[in-house]
């Protein structure tokens, strides 16, 4: 396996090999390093553990040295999460919420609006939105999955231009229909992937990171998965288990070399003069059955998961989250009424702490996950280093 990593890894950087989602999960995960996390997980601590869930990625690696628009080094990608899976174009109940508002996630005018998500959801680096957006319609017209005579997809995004030549426009729509046409089942590749490929959280190499929660039967036994692209914090923020791993691992802050030519270091995305300019996107999915303003709720706990690695939502912040349920099938059938089920709010607290206990956990794995990455003019992220993680949590007794 390490032979194929090495070889796979000269591929990418030499010939510029684009490639989508494996369906492998990481060879170690925050769990592996024996990070504790409360609650109990479904078998695959993922998203995918809610049923019929599928999700697929591209991810774009190539060049190396100095920054040429348009020519790279590029670092980034797409990520696409299917609620029923590509053959499915039911919609689901959904609810949205900004925790703060510097980032993008389109199409959440229409999921407020009629309480539907209708279709994939997606997620790339800021200046790819647009030809993210304009690709699903297309793939939509394609495979006869648009339901109506229009399309709002909602496609979300970070920031990935100290690694990534983000003004090169390099996803294009052929990278989005191969990410769509690879979603599937199974364990979810994380850390350096899809639209995570170029991400920084905390200081270190971030990415995409994932993990779920069943409840316990007595409260429906539901499973909740969390998926992020985590882009966001400074390294003094980063709490892991409840341990300031940030203040104790220290290091450059917050990136390991090269600052962009003309930029004092203190000016950087993420130095304590500019406090966090990052981002991250939270995909909370369920199969437990929840209306729209339950999902919006269930959204909002997202931002306590965040909350417990240590973010405080900076200013120039976009963190952004989508929460959806997979349960009532056909909801939306004219001319209706429709009967739908939902769980009492006086049972919907489980789910609560299933959805902030999955979120912590995803976040991490995705710094876990992830390894060093030199991008543009020899910038360089280093990843958290695994053993200095597990002598920090030995030293608070975790």
């Amino acid at each position: 396996m390490h032979h194929y990593q090495l070889l796979s890894a000269c591929l990418l950087f030499c010939a510029g090999v684009v490639f989508a989602q494996s369906g492998e999960p990481a060879a170690v995960r925050a769990r592996d390093l024996g990070v504790p996390f409360d609650g109990t997980p479904g078998p695959l601590n993922a998203i995918t553990d809610v049923a019929g869930l599928e999700v697929g990625a591209v991810t774009l690696i190539r060049g190396e040295g100095a920054l040429k628009v348009g020519g790279g080094p590029v670092r980034t990608g797409v990520t696409v999460v299917m609620p029923r899976g590509a053959k499915n174009t039911d919609p689901v109940y959904a609810g949205w919420f900004s925790l703060n508002g510097n980032g993008e996630m389109t199409g959440t005018t229409w999921v407020e609006e009629s309480g539907f998500l209708e279709g994939p959801v997606a997620i790339t680096n800021t200046h790819s939105v647009g030809t993210v957006r304009d690709a699903m319609i297309a793939w939509g017209l394609k495979h006869g999955a648009l339901r109506q005579p229009w399309s709002l997809p909602v496609v979300a995004e970070t920031w990935d231009g100290f690694l990534n030549d983000i003004n090169g426009f390099h996803v294009k729509a052929d990278d989005v229909f191969a990410a769509l046409d690879s979603a599937k089942t199974g364990p979810v590749a994380e850390g350096n992937t899809g639209g995570g490929t170029g991400m920084i959280c905390y200081g270190f190499k971030g990415g995409t990171g994932t993990a779920s929660r069943v409840v316990a039967k007595v409260d429906g036994g539901y499973t909740v998965g969390v998926l992020v692209q985590c882009n966001c914090g400074r390294r003094p923020q980063l709490t892991i288990a409840g341990v300031p791993v940030g203040k104790e691992i220290s290091g450059s802050e917050p990136y390991a070399s090269a600052a962009p030519a003309g930029l004092p270091r203190d000016l950087l995305p993420g130095s304590e003069s500019q406090g966090d300019v990052g981002s991250i996107i939270i995909v909370v999915a369920t199969h437990a059955p929840l209306l729209p303003h339950q999902l919006k709720r269930l959204a909002r706990r997202a931002a306590l998961g965040l909350a417990r690695t240590g973010s405080i939502s900076g200013n120039s912040s976009g963190d952004i989250f989508l929460a959806f349920s997979t349960a009532n099938p056909h909801a939306d059938l004219a001319p209706g009424p429709n009967t739908v089920e939902t769980v009492s709010n006086e049972r919907i607290s489980p789910l609560f702490a299933a959805t902030v206990a999955a979120t912590e956990e995803a976040i991490v794995n995705a710094m876990v996950a992830a390894k060093t990455m030199t991008g543009i003019d020899g910038h360089t992220v280093v990843s958290l280093p695994h053993d200095r993680l597990q002598e920090v949590l030995k030293k608070y007794n975790r």
